[in-house]
């Protein structure tokens, strides 16, 4: 199989964990006797930087003309710090989920046993779980008009929905569930948001469709509790996008670190892969970032995009394997774990590497 593959680092840590990203789809290509062809491109601060555009238009155009797109992480402090910067990192990462259409956001919540410790959650609470998120990507609060009076004093974001943009990111879902649990839970704030009352009727229309699959609704302040009083409860989970954005990251914690949790951003045409951690600026540059997430993202890229399931089963396998065998970055280790088991970024895809044979 022979494919073009963009690799965006972006910023912080983006510039470790895809480089592991990239030589675990390089070992692949060996072994499985594909073609993997690779171009970079930059987005976010970085690009920022040199051209004062977060997505340059020769970035968008590679984009658009690779098969699949690894991504790092985007962000700096600097812009944190300064909350009326005009032109921000993320701006990119809006502007290429909407050029490409990426409507749809997939982040499994893959819970490795011997990682069971290293989340705040009690182990007998976390056993079992298995999530997938469809958090929407291209519509609601972020998307919606933004406003800000001139004299400072009023600010407002619209939050919007399109029925056929509910429709298109539940369906997808509803597929996913039938290949799973059979189990879906709509998420929303019906009670009080008009959009989530479109979002629930919609899906409530489509449920329909889908007898064999058990559709369940759920506020987003009950659904946060619930993920972390009982995550085994939930199978597919079906919500927008400022709600998706955090609870996925609150479920981050059932999987022990945002530094392995991976997600994938697809719609009709290319499909983008990145860990769901930021660019954490305060390790960058000091090989403590955990690759795992990245190289989870590969695995998605191979089975979404490329239909590569074998392969995207070995580079899963081979992280289990590597956490198996006791070696840790720093996010993932506890106080049991030995100091000699306990691993930098480099070290860390070395291992991952030498488990894909």
């Amino acid at each position: 199989m022979k494919k073009n593959i963009l690799v965006i680092p972006g910023d912080g840590i983006g510039q470790e964990v895809t480089t592991w990203g990239k030589k675990v789809l390089e070992k692949i290509a060996e072994k499985y006797n594909h073609e993997f062809a690779f171009d970079e491109a930059i987005m976010g601060h970085a690009a920022i930087e040199v051209t004062g555009n977060p997505l340059p238009d020769e970035t968008l155009e590679k984009a658009k003309a690779s098969d699949a797109i690894l991504f790092g992480a985007i962000g700096h402090i600097k812009y944190d710090n300064d909350p009326t910067a005009k032109v921000r990192p993320e701006q990119g990462l809006l502007k290429i989920r909407k050029e490409l259409g990426l409507y749809a956001n997939l982040r499994p919540i893959l819970l490795f046993d011997e990682l069971l410790d290293a989340s705040s959650l009690k182990p007998e609470i976390l056993k079992g779980t298995d999530i997938l998120f469809f958090r929407e990507l291209t519509g609601d609060v972020y998307f919606g008009e933004k406003k800000r009076s001139e004299d400072n004093n009023f600010a407002s974001d619209l939050m919007n929905y399109n029925r056929y943009e509910v429709e298109r990111i539940a369906r997808k879902a509803f597929e996913a569930a039938r290949t799973r649990g059979k189990k879906l839970c709509s998420v929303d704030k019906a009670n009080v948001l008009e959009t989530s009352r479109l979002w629930r009727e919609v899906v409530q229309e489509l449920a329909k469709e889908y007898s064999d699959v058990e559709t369940e609704h759920m506020f987003i302040d009950n659904a946060a509790m619930q993920l972390v009083k009982n995550p085994k409860k939930f199978d597919v989970v079906l919500t927008a996008n400022l709600f998706g954005d955090i609870l996925t990251d609150e479920a981050s914690q059932i999987a022990g670190s945002m530094g392995m949790l991976a997600s994938a951003s697809i719609g009709d045409g290319t499909g983008f892969f990145e860990p769901i951690h930021g660019s954490a600026h305060d390790i960058a540059g000091q090989n403590k970032a955990n690759p795992l997430a990245s190289i989870l993202s590969v695995a998605l890229m191979l089975d979404i995009s490329f239909g590569l399931q074998e392969e995207a089963k070995t580079v899963t396998t081979a992280v289990a394997d590597t956490l198996k065998a006791g070696w840790r970055t720093g996010d993932i280790a506890n106080a049991q774990t030995p100091a000699d088991k306990i691993l930098g970024t480099v070290e860390m895809g070395e291992k991952v590497l030498a488990f894909i044979n």
